[in-house]
């Protein structure tokens, strides 16, 4: 659209149809009258079509009835005759002029706030300290000074190195960078020898400093030696002198094939819930993380209940907006004694023994085989796993 377009939408226009014996005399006195108009157009020697500029509309009927001329009016455009039709609608000129402000200063206002680079920091630890320094849904977008409030953060959040925030309209976006944790020094001035941590037959021995004290094929007990924490110092050849041991912090890795055995129960019985009947129902909403309740300081009339949320966001394909309605149901429910399923109740307590073997194992460590057993006792079901697994054996101990 040109420019010359655009104007003419702003400043509004109308069509005319003006019908006589000389319509080019009514074209001349609009000339010398200063009136701006344009698109003229001859149908035919008696008729002239022509676009008025809206402001220079009024008198143009004196000037037809002085040529002898009669004028149609044709269609309206622009803003002028718009917001003509809202004249006498007081309500609708409100809500026009409410919508116009709204789009202006909304525009500025932040809406949501999105945190970018993140793995260990939580993002909400960032959002509630950047709520502290003013940014926040809501708050006025050209009044916040991001550096300053970028140094701040950085000042107040050990964990994080660098900080940027971007005002992308109504939404923040802040991106940060983590600091790389320092690794762990190990303090050889202690001095100590690896011992077995549980028992097992030995695999490999790497050592890195001390002497080693076990071979592969080895079988070991829980709490063996098996890296000393000393180096044999030889003398020098055909001399007399005795072998001198020098003490260090015994270094290394000692990997064994290990079994385990763990075990888990659980009652016959168990108590369940089961619903009341009773339900009540909560409403409310939160703009711009403010929180506006739709009832009053009414309590739960039932003391065991479950709470089921559900949450409506406003969404805009950039993202979401914090405009939220909410709905909480309350049902209640009281106490059951019955009978578990075994078969569930089995499969339950497999998995939390290959969870806790792993966490013992840990990272190195891997299952090479393992199996179940189970059995009804008079307080329960007891579930037996045994496992045959692949480990460090050794773990430092201080010398006394």
């Amino acid at each position: 659209m040109a420019v010359r377009d655009v104007v003419n939408l702003l400043r509004g226009s109308v069509s005319l149809e003006v019908t006589g014996e000389f319509p080019e005399r009514f074209l001349n006195l609009c000339a010398q009258r200063g009136s701006a108009f344009w698109g003229v157009d001859w149908p035919d020697s008696h008729t002239l079509r022509l676009t008025v500029a809206w402001q220079d509309r009024a008198g143009l009927e004196e000037l037809a009835e002085r040529t002898g001329c009669v004028i149609a009016q044709g269609g309206k455009r622009g803003l002028p005759p718009f917001l003509t039709r809202f004249k006498k609608r007081y309500a609708l000129l409100a809500g026009l002029t409410a919508a116009l402000l709204a789009f202006c200063l909304l525009g500025r206002v932040v809406m949501v706030v999105e945190v970018e680079g993140n793995e260990r920091v939580p993002s909400a630890v960032i959002l509630t300290e950047l709520r502290r320094l003013g940014l926040r849904p809501g708050a006025y977008g050209p009044g916040l000074s991001v550096r300053d409030i970028s140094n701040e953060a950085l000042l107040r959040m050990e964990d994080l190195s660098w900080m940027a925030v971007n005002l992308h309209g109504i939404r923040a976006q802040v991106l940060v960078r983590e600091k790389i944790p320092k690794p762990e020094l190990l303090d050889e001035t202690i001095l100590g020898d690896i011992v077995a941590e549980a028992p097992g037959i030995v695999t490999r021995v790497e050592t890195w400093a001390g002497d080693p004290a076990v071979e592969e094929g080895d079988t070991v007990l829980a709490g063996e030696v098996l890296i000393r924490g000393s180096v044999r110092m030889d003398p020098p050849q055909y001399s007399e002198r005795e072998p001198l041991w020098m003490a260090v912090r015994a270094m290394g890795r000692v990997e064994g094939r290990t079994w385990r055995i763990l075990t888990a129960s659980i009652p016959l019985t168990a108590e369940v819930k089961a619903p009341t009947g009773e339900e009540k129902t909560f409403w409310s909403a939160t703009i711009l993380g403010q929180r506006v309740n739709f009832y009053q300081n009414s309590g739960i009339p039932f003391d065991r209940y479950d709470k089921i949320s559900k949450t409506w966001n406003v969404r805009l394909p950039g993202g979401s907006l914090p405009f939220t309605l909410r709905r909480e149901i309350c049902q209640g429910w009281e106490t059951a004694e019955t009978s578990i399923d075994l078969q569930a109740a089995q499969a339950m307590l497999e998995q939390q023994l290959l969870r806790r073997l792993q966490d013992q194992l840990g990272q190195t460590g891997t299952v090479v085989s393992h199996s179940f057993s189970a059995q009804e006792t008079g307080e329960g079901l007891k579930v037996t796993l045994t496992a045959e697994c692949e480990e460090e054996l050794g773990r430092f101990i201080p010398a006394a």
